[in-house]
């Protein structure tokens, strides 16, 4: 299993006493109570912008009293919450960027495509916008965009255009209106290829509500200088923008940034980082078996082996 990877990678710095990890992606706890119950030295810091997410995890984690800490926070916001904490430094940190199966799978949030619901997609609902605004106000152009870059949507045109023309006779509330607006706008060889042909618009709404990516392009190099040295972070991704982001934190973090040429690599220039992954890891076909929605995910791991020196 994925989980069991994740835990395995962590290993090596949890298993000191006293050890701090931090779940940046607490969703309904059940890695937490992975790491936890693995690691019984190590004290955990859940953080979720779920609000429903934390009441439920804390009744799954009680058992644990007070070596979990659970806070409601967006997971860039890690600096500020360890600083609270008065934590100077985690030995472990874990990224899990799926959406949580509670959000997918409670009809009123609006996250599924394959049942009607309210167009929604916050992960913290008591702020920002949902995807329904984010439909039936964005500029055209706007919206091309998003579908394009978040969703790597070929048929962005067609879809928004679309979009923008059943707009003007009513805003969009639901889910259900939008699949078939996708699915009569695609051309039939579009509808053939990879399930769903609404599940790219989807993914691209739901990063764009969250504002997914910007978050995680602060969050990666959050945690990488949260940790000491000997400490590990891993990070589950399930799509290739995800993907992409977390590769080329670690991959600068792994390079020497010394000019070509030197003799010997002063200590400011050498690497921060130590892959742990060759590449990203792939859930085996068992695994796919057991559970499809685990057929995207990626595994990257990194260990911190110096200091910043400034």
């Amino acid at each position: 299993m994925m989980l069991q990877r994740c835990l395995d990678l962590l290993a090596p710095a949890l298993e000191r006493p006293g050890a701090v990890v931090v779940d940046c992606t607490l969703g309904l706890g059940g890695h937490s109570e992975a790491l936890l119950g693995r690691f019984p030295e190590a004290r955990l810091i859940g953080l979720d912008r779920d609000k429903e997410a934390l009441r439920l995890s804390g009744e799954r984690l009680a058992p644990y009293g007070d070596r979990a800490t659970l806070v409601h926070a967006v997971y860039d916001e890690l600096p500020e919450v360890l600083d609270r904490l008065g934590i100077a430094r985690v030995q472990g940190v874990l990224f899990d960027l799926g959406v949580s199966s509670m959000q997918l799978d409670e009809a009123g949030r609006g996250f599924a495509y394959a049942q009607d619901a309210p167009l929604d997609m916050r992960m913290d609902q008591t702020t920002g916008i949902s995807a329904a605004e984010v439909l039936n106000t964005y500029p055209a152009g706007e919206l091309v965009r998003i579908l394009r870059a978040y969703g790597e949507e070929k048929q962005a045109k067609r879809i928004v255009a679309a979009i923008v023309r059943e707009r003007e006779k009513e805003p969009f509330g639901t889910s259900a209106r939008l699949v078939e607006l996708i699915r009569d706008a695609l051309p039939q060889a579009a509808k053939r290829t990879g399930g769903n042909p609404a599940k790219r618009t989807f993914q691209a709404l739901r990063i764009e509500v969250n504002g997914e990516l910007s978050v995680l392009e602060r969050a990666i190099p959050a945690a990488v200088k949260a940790l000491d040295v000997g400490g590990r972070v891993a990070v589950l991704s399930y799509h290739s923008l995800e993907d992409r982001l977390v590769k080329q934190v670690f991959a600068a973090g792994a390079a020497t940034t010394a000019p070509p040429g030197l003799p010997v690599v002063p200590e400011r220039y050498q690497p921060r980082l130590k892959l742990l992954t060759r590449g990203a890891e792939l859930p085996t076909e068992e695994e796919i078996a057991e559970n499809r929605r685990a057929a995207p995910a990626r595994l990257r791991g990194a260990e911190r082996i110096r200091e910043d020196v400034e």
